[in-house]
């Protein structure tokens, strides 16, 4: 058994090795190692630190302030040199790669989790690596280093938003440990943790150091998020030989936190409560079978009506003409985009609306069958 869709993070303080600048020698190896993973047919989401870190490389001889905006000066122009780094080392194994800037903002806002959602499961069917890192350049809270201010947490929901198997934290040590083993030499390395409780607090002292923001506080924190949204996450060295490789294959490396519950109880769960549920989206025979039998989406064609006051983003309920609820899923349309559309072929969707969020009501990707 072996990982199929993983979200692989790589710290700043291992892609500079702990200096002032882009290490690339370790980028080169992670890349390598990824390479080899898409070509076995794995699923890589790569959440990518090293932004400021790359553009203080950069703008050596500009003289440092510590102020905000200088610091998204910094953001902007070492986010371009970052991603051009990566181009170079991906273009080695003719792999397409894409870059997407998140904030937790953007994930928070209904649309924007899911034209995250969906723009990220359609890179991951084209089979092109998409690097995400936060967008410092806007994010002025995350500039400042608040709580969620770090590509852990960053990584933690991202995982979540694309039901990830796994999320490696790749960083400068090998996982989690009894006591910081740069000045304790008893402490122990922590093989596995079930349950994240005050004593494993405890351990995780946060020692950020100047390149990077999050320390084994924040990374705990994203495995709590992560587990709890049933993906596994592995703290690990990225230094080590073939570490993502070997990962993948669920060799026993690092410190391990397994998912507290299953990845698909823990979505039906929350579609299917009922809780979230905006509306109702009543479609014919035709898209029950489709939606069933073939594991289709459901297109605007199938739809006979909605109901309820729903918006882009929402869940929505999908009823039979007898009123049974087969399915429930996230809506790409509102209820008033349905009332137009509803009954009608995809590719009449922009002239009818005046804009397309795309040939699918609900993407199969974001449903669930009853």
């Amino acid at each position: 058994m072996s990982y199929h869709r993983i979200v692989a993070k790589f710290g700043t303080s291992l892609l500079t090795s702990g200096t002032d600048h882009l290490d690339l020698q370790v980028m080169s190896n992670l890349v390598e190692q990824v390479a080899r993973l898409h070509r076995q047919g794995k699923e890589i989401i790569i959440i990518s630190s090293g932004a400021i870190a790359s553009g203080r490389e950069k703008l050596r001889k500009v003289p440092e302030r510590k102020n905000t905006p200088f610091k998204q000066v910094l953001a902007s122009v070492g986010q371009s040199h970052l991603m051009y780094t990566y181009e170079q080392l991906f273009t080695q194994y003719d792999i397409t790669i894409a870059q997407a800037l998140l904030t937790k903002e953007d994930l928070s806002d209904r649309s924007g989790y899911l034209n995250a959602r969906n723009t990220l499961l359609a890179l991951i069917e084209l089979d092109i690596i998409c690097i995400v890192n936060e967008n410092d350049v806007v994010a002025i809270d995350e500039i400042r280093e608040l709580k969620f201010g770090d590509n852990d947490n960053l990584s933690a929901m991202v995982a979540n938003l694309v039901d990830a198997d796994l999320l490696a934290l790749l960083t400068d040590t090998g996982g989690l440990y009894s006591a910081d083993p740069r000045y304790d030499p008893e402490a122990q390395l922590i093989r596995r943790v079930d349950k994240i409780d005050a004593e494993v607090e405890r351990m995780a002292s946060d020692t950020a150091n100047r390149q990077g923001i999050g320390g084994m506080t924040t990374k705990l924190e994203a495995a709590r998020l992560a587990t709890c949204s049933g993906v596994n996450v592995i703290i690990a060295d990225g230094r080590e030989p073939d570490v993502l490789v070997r990962i993948s294959h669920e060799e026993d490396i690092g410190t391990f936190f397994p998912a507290q519950v299953n990845k698909m109880e823990s979505r039906k769960r929350w579609m299917l409560s009922g809780l979230a549920s905006k509306g109702k989206v009543t479609v014919d025979n035709g898209a029950v079978l489709a939606l069933r039998e073939q594991n289709k989406s459901l297109l605007p064609a199938g739809v006979i009506k909605a109901e309820g006051e729903f918006h882009r983003g929402d869940i929505v309920d999908i009823l039979n003409e007898k009123g049974n609820r087969i399915a429930c899923g996230i809506s790409n349309y509102s209820f008033s985009d349905l009332a137009i559309i509803g009954g009608k072929h995809s590719d009449r969707i922009l002239s009818l609306l005046g804009y397309d969020y795309g040939d699918e009501v609900v993407h199969r990707n974001n449903m669930v069958l009853v």
